[in-house]
């Protein structure tokens, strides 16, 4: 059995003409209702005839032609406009003389070239129809001819309103598109950025060590073993990124495993930078991006620390709350860096004061009042008690 959401999928999947052809086909049909003979539109004060051969062809003309009218538009209104013509001179006014209205109604929604030239050569159309119904002489006032075309041109501007709405949204989906594929590229760029930082800092510092190493072997090969192990990650976490580039990629790939920051504190600890490292509370079984964004935060002040105050004492505390994650790294020091960034130029520490505020959170970075620097970010989880 077929279900509705089923039988949705496989309707929208047929061409465009196969959907428009049931009412098409509708419209003819009721055409021949012995009871609706004579219902139709009528222009003119023609004389009611009977059906004939000439009467099948109008209505053929008008009715299955509005299959045509969103693939061909133009042609579905040059063909129902030629059985309308043929229906009002010979007085059948049949049901199917409604699709003139539908017709023109999209045509003014559908069609995308020559639409002034269509505006005119439908306008002279419709003026040599009213100048042959004069000579045969009806007797319809003018002003049926003009309330006529009037209602003709409120129709095909009804259409030119729905195709304008409709290339506005289309351009806003395609901004909207536009915003995100550069917020995700500044993303993936911030990310880039922390993780060369970070990686090549430390190994740049365990290099450095190792050139007074020489003498004592065994402390030799530990130091160029840890800028091996560094190396090694960073290739990892480049990997990392390049994987988000996929369309395929889940959203949890972007949350560092468990057990990451410890590791984090750990490298920086080979690179000779006395770390101090306290995790308390429970992780929230959903964090979304916090977690993510609590990592970058401490990898950016270690990075940071490194660079600027390497071998001083450095505190690291991440607590997990209910509804938050609370991350403060400390350095201590004399405190002469800047606000932004102690010594640095700022881009990192402000990359993460954007992704804190994407998230709704808080983050202040600057000198400690008794000397030093400090990191402070409170990242909500989004989760709830």
């Amino acid at each position: 059995m077929i279900r509705p959401r089923g039988l949705r999928q496989v309707w929208g999947r047929l061409h465009v003409t196969a959907r428009d052809l049931p009412f098409a086909v509708l419209l003819c049909v009721l055409a021949f209702v012995p009871s609706l003979r004579g219902s139709g539109t009528d222009i003119g004060a023609v004389a009611e005839r009977p059906y004939d051969v000439l009467a099948v062809v109008a209505i053929g003309l008008q009715g299955l032609s509005l299959a045509l009218r969103r693939q061909w538009p133009a042609v579905c209104l040059t063909l129902v406009a030629a059985g309308f013509v043929l229906d009002q001179f010979h007085g059948y006014h049949t049901v199917a003389s409604t699709a003139l209205p539908l017709a023109l109604l999209s045509a003014g929604a559908h069609l995308e070239r020559y639409r002034r030239t269509t505006v005119a050569v439908g306008s002279l159309a419709y003026a040599l129809f009213v100048a042959e119904l004069v000579r045969r002489g009806t007797g319809e006032p003018p002003a049926e001819f003009v309330s006529f075309y009037v209602a003709m041109c409120l129709l095909w501007g009804g259409g030119a309103w729905l195709r304008s709405t409709r290339i506005a949204e289309a351009e806003r989906r395609h901004q909207v598109a536009e915003q995100t594929r550069a917020a995700e590229r500044a993303r993936i760029a911030r990310e880039l950025h922390d993780v060369v930082t970070h990686h090549v800092t430390a190994m740049v510092v365990q290099a450095e060590a190792a050139r007074y190493l020489t003498a004592a072997p065994e402390r030799l090969d530990e130091a160029l073993t840890a800028v091996t192990d560094t190396g090694r990650r960073a290739v990892a976490d480049l990997r990392h990124l390049l994987d988000l580039l996929n369309p395929d990629h889940g959203e949890g790939s972007r949350t560092p495993p468990v057990g990451r920051l410890l590791t984090l504190v750990e490298q920086t600890r080979r690179a000779g930078q006395p770390v101090e490292f306290t995790e308390t509370g429970t992780p929230a079984a959903s964090t979304g991006s916090a977690d993510l964004v609590a990592y970058r935060v401490v990898q950016e002040a270690l990075t940071n620390a490194l660079k600027y105050a390497h071998g001083r004492a450095t505190s690291v505390l991440v607590r997990h709350g209910e509804r938050d994650i609370t991350v403060e790294v400390g350095t201590d020091g004399p405190g002469t860096g800047p606000v932004t960034s102690p010594g640095g130029s700022g881009r990192g520490l402000a990359g993460l004061r954007e992704r804190v505020d994407v998230l709704g959170g808080e983050f202040e970075a600057g000198p400690r009042p008794g000397g030093g620097f400090a990191v402070r970010a409170r990242i909500p989880t989004g989760s709830r008690p």
